[in-house]
């Protein structure tokens, strides 16, 4: 039998509510401490319990993080999905069959391992039985795939955390597993192997980086209001406040955290302490988004800095609420009544939701704007394998604020003045004890001094400088990063978490024998980096997680004329993060049809 080595993808079917996260966490983390690269999809219902959900592992050599064309192990712990997923399983796959659900195992071309793992639960734990059956599957697998005892009980010490009672108990199911398993006899040729540890790696979530990077970037206010998938983020960043920001000499604490009745409260409490001087956020989901409109629209005319984490979940309406999409694009980028448009950083990794969680309040406050970070749930609630954070080495960028001794010199000041031509003008903070200080923050009619006006050429003029300012950001934002074949005349656009996809789908374009060139989008108002990669291309492929093509749109409109017929849309959305191989096949066929067309 030949043997495939560290070359897996594992679904695992349980029911929502049953306690199998942990099982699976426990999973992922022991594949990590054997030094291999792990990808981890946590695919659950938006009920609280009793429907199906999956865990989704894949492990390679190469670190692909796109989920699997194909599942070689099923973990089939629930009855209601059961012959779904025995029908999933690729010809010669295996099956682990918790057997204590009497449920028959129909396929003759995979191998199959029938453990009881509920049965055997309940001889070490009746009351816990329903979570513990989830720990001996993971004894079982760990059994099947020769993961290290010491790799295995690292995951689970590192899970329970010093709770020794729960640590024993979950140590006795995971041998249960092993012993059942071991009884069987290996039958199947999948088998993982240990690589040199993963040194200054770690796992964590989107949102738990984003929240870290946050309070890195000087964040001292939260104001939020619960809604699937943005909340563990204002829970981790409460934590880290707690943790981290007090008084060091009366443990005083130096933030604020409010939840708040509603998210359109939120908005309006991030914007009061980004006025007042604070780097403020609020972190929500489209929904809530949607309902801060009003305030945004007002953030954007009178200039406030705020930062607004929108943790982007399928719409429209409640939709799927923990599944993952790309449908809040050009809601973000444009929000609010009339011609506004906002800053939008993208961030494509955790590192990345790390690094734009600090980085968002310098742009923010350096363009004196709401400023929208757009991530996702796959991104956001998913654990990922991360290099260690940079941290930022540079001092706050506070933006264009006057203080009492700019004031002193100037003699004379207007809070909307474009003194240095780039639209932005200079502030002053609450409290700055000078007699020109103080102004009017208006989302009324204005002038260049905050003076209230509805003069028709005083708006147009004040528009126009609030459209110059955004136009100034575009090189001022993070910029696209170029990978794959730079000359190569087929390229492809993608933003966020789709570049989880992208190094397997290059390889596979590799494979099939076309250079293709791949830029990451990381910030909207577009670079101008963009129109010039599609000039350099004689067609680019713009792939994104939604119906309409939302991206595709944001750079036609950038383009000139001559150069809008180079681009194609591949937009797709079911929830599910995209796989390599569907990007891989929508590029090759925009290729052929370009060269059939020339």
């Amino acid at each position: 039998m030949d043997m495939k080595v560290n070359d897996i993808s594992i679904s695992v079917a349980t029911v929502n509510g049953s306690g199998s996260q942990t099982a699976n966490l426990i999973l992922h983390r022991s594949f990590f401490n054997m030094g291999l690269p792990v990808s981890g999809k946590n695919l659950f219902p938006s009920n609280i319990a009793g429907l199906p959900s999956w865990f989704l592992l894949r492990i390679t050599e190469q670190g692909y993080n796109a989920p699997g064309a194909q599942t070689d192990l099923a973990v089939l712990m629930n009855p209601d999905t059961w012959d779904k997923d025995l029908a999933a399983l690729t010809p010669g796959g295996v099956a682990i069959a918790n057997s204590s659900l009497k449920k028959a195992v129909t396929r003759d071309d995979i191998s199959v391992y029938e453990i009881p793992c509920t049965s055997l639960a309940k001889d070490i734990n009746s009351k816990l039985a329903k979570m513990l059956a989830n720990v001996v599957y993971v004894g079982a697998v760990a059994e099947l795939l020769s993961i290290p005892q010491e790799a295995l009980e690292a995951a689970i010490r590192h899970q329970f955390k010093g709770k020794e009672k729960a640590i024993g108990t979950n140590l006795e199911a995971v041998e249960a597993g092993r012993s059942a398993l071991r009884d069987l006899g290996k039958t199947d040729p999948y088998i993982l192997e240990s690589r040199p540890p993963l040194e200054g790696q770690l796992i964590i979530e989107g949102n738990e980086a984003g929240a870290l990077g946050s309070v890195f970037g000087g964040a001292s206010f939260l104001a939020w209001y619960p809604i699937t998938p943005s909340t563990s983020l204002a829970e981790a960043m409460s934590g880290y406040l707690a943790d981290l920001r007090h008084e060091p000499d009366t443990g005083k604490a130096t933030y604020a955290v409010v939840q708040a009745e509603d998210e359109l409260a939120a908005a309006g409490m991030v914007l009061g302490a980004g006025w007042a001087g604070a780097r403020a956020l609020t972190a929500t989901s489209g929904p809530g988004i949607a309902l801060m409109g009003e305030f945004i629209g007002l953030g954007y005319y009178a200039e406030i800095p705020g930062v607004f984490w929108d943790v982007q979940r399928v719409g429209p309406s409640t939709g799927l609420p923990t599944r993952t999409q790309q449908g809040d694009i050009l809601m973000t980028h444009t929000l609010g009544h009339g011609d506004t448009c906002h800053p939008v950083l993208i961030p494509g990794s955790a590192a990345e939701c790390f690094e734009f969680g600090w980085r968002s309040f310098d742009v923010a406050e350096r363009f004196q704007a709401p400023v929208f970070v757009l991530s996702d749930i796959d991104l956001g609630m998913n654990p990922w394998v991360t290099e260690a954070f940079e941290y930022p080495d540079s001092d706050m960028d506070r933006g264009k604020v006057l203080t009492r001794d700019d004031l002193d010199r100037l003699g004379d000041w207007g809070r909307y003045r474009d003194v240095d031509g780039d639209g932005i003008g200079y502030r002053t903070l609450p409290g700055t004890d000078h007699p020109i200080a103080a102004y009017f923050t208006r989302g009324s009619g204005h002038n260049e001094d905050a003076n209230y006006t509805e003069d028709a050429t005083t708006y147009d003029r004040v528009m126009a400088r609030l459209a110059r300012k955004l136009d100034g950001a575009r090189t001022e934002l993070p910029q696209p990063i170029m990978q794959g074949k730079t000359d190569a005349r087929v390229g492809v656009i993608a933003c966020g978490s789709v570049d989880a996809s992208m190094p397997e789908t290059l390889d596979l374009l590799d494979d099939a024998g076309l250079d293709v060139s791949y830029l990451r989008i990381r910030s909207l108002p577009l670079s101008p980096e963009v129109v010039k990669f599609v000039s350099e291309r004689e067609i680019v492929v713009v792939v994104e997680q939604n119906r309409d093509g939302q991206l595709h749109e944001l750079i036609r409109g950038d383009l000139p004329d001559e150069l809008t017929h180079r681009t194609t849309s591949y937009a797709y959305s079911d929830g599910f993060p995209l796989a390599a191989n569907r990007i891989a096949k929508a590029v090759l066929e925009a290729a052929n049809r370009t060269r059939a067309e020339a």
